[in-house]
């Protein structure tokens, strides 16, 4: 029996490692019980645990206060908090058209309590210019927020040179890691990050439901939402003190040892060893389907590029072609808009979207060869 190929890991990586499977297993089935809720054997060991994976992410991305890397439930949760509690009306809020509705769609919310947002337009190869960054800034800019590599094109954006623009008008900076969180280097203190969301259960092979939100030393944020912590239960104001501040409710313990055990593989691996062997992946793939007579490929012509790739087909539609490759060929990957509808108009595939490859660490070489060959 033909296996299912699974080139769909820019939404979600799989397989997982091992550890990740065997750590989330032992810790539902050994502790199983909610941290910072009791005093009790169990309780303290999920707190533990809970502390020793934040202390790992915390360390993998620069974090210098470990109290300041703050568990959610997705990246997108995480720039819910961010967007919600930096922004009030009057500010201004510069971003770009490559955004994913992770952001997009906060952002529209909070131009509806008064807050001014700029979308600067990108090329057609999916980069912002840092120099067009810097001519949409104004006196009121609060926050530059945008992507660090899209989810449709793969284009890697110039962080630094964006980052020191904003720095040098005094807005903060929100970088939305989705794609890049384990897959790039990213170090938050050197790079001068204020706020860094990032999901679990992409590059840094950790399950659903787990997300970051790495907060600079200075950003002071409003709670998304409010409830029990486990401390400071006699007070009905939300704590002060971090991480229990944006942390309200009950974590998943599980899930926090499979994001621990992920990272560990990461780590293990070496970040740059995963990349160098996905980049492979992603130049076979480029170089495949530039022979294939009516495809069209989007991002940057040369150069780095993240683990996403993006083609259509002349006369075909993406969704027939993604529908084929399923029934006939077992193959999974993503078609459509991607959740990211401004990009897809950047580049000039709306509304009908793309074909999106993304290979992950476990494909082979053998694994592209099998999709050019369906493709073909």
């Amino acid at each position: 029996m033909v296996m299912s190929l699974f080139l769909d890991n820019a939404a979600t990586s799989f397989p997982k490692p091992e550890s990740v499977y065997l750590a989330m297993d032992k810790v539902i089935r050994e502790i199983g019980v909610a941290p910072g809720r009791g005093g009790y054997g169990q309780s303290l060991a999920a707190s533990r645990l809970v502390f020793e994976t934040r202390a790992l992410l915390a360390e993998f991305f620069g974090v210098k206060q470990i109290s300041r890397l703050i568990f959610t439930h997705s990246a997108t949760e995480s720039l819910n908090i961010a967007v919600n509690g930096l922004l009030a009306a009057g500010d201004h809020v510069v971003t770009t058209s490559m955004e994913h509705n992770a952001l997009v769609r906060p952002l529209y919310l909070a131009r509806k309590r008064g807050v001014e947002v700029t979308f600067v337009p990108a090329g057609k190869d999916g980069v912002v210019s840092e120099h067009a960054i810097a001519g949409a800034m104004q006196k009121n800019t609060r926050l530059v927020a945008f992507s660090h590599c899209s989810n449709v094109t793969g284009t890697i954006q110039p962080l630094e040179a964006i980052v020191k623009v904003a720095k040098g008008s005094g807005a903060l900076v929100l970088v939305d890691a989705a794609q890049s969180a384990g897959y790039l280097p990213i170090d938050i203190a050197a790079l001068g990050i204020d706020l860094l969301a990032a999901p679990g259960h992409k590059a840094l092979f950790g399950p659903a439901g787990t997300g970051i939100l790495a907060l600079g030393a200075e950003v002071k944020l409003d709670p998304l939402q409010v409830g029990g912590t486990g401390a400071s239960s006699s007070s009905p104001e939300p704590p002060e003190e971090l991480p229990e501040r944006f942390e309200s409710g009950t974590m998943s313990t599980h899930a926090l040892a499979g994001l621990k055990a992920g990272v560990e593989f990461v780590q293990e691996v070496g970040l740059e060893t995963i990349r160098q062997k996905e980049k492979v992946l992603v130049d076979q793939l480029v170089e495949g389907l530039r022979k294939i007579p009516g495809v069209t490929l989007y991002g940057p012509e040369s150069g780095d590029r993240g683990g996403a790739l993006s083609f259509t087909i002349e006369g075909r539609d993406p969704s027939e072609i993604g529908y084929t490759l399923d029934t006939e060929h077992d193959i999974c990957v993503r078609v459509g808009l991607h959740c990211a509808p401004d990009a897809h108009r950047t580049i000039g595939t709306f509304p009908t979207g793309t074909v999106r490859v993304s290979p992950g660490y476990f494909n082979t070489p053998q694994d592209i060869e099998r999709f050019l060959k369906a493709l073909h």
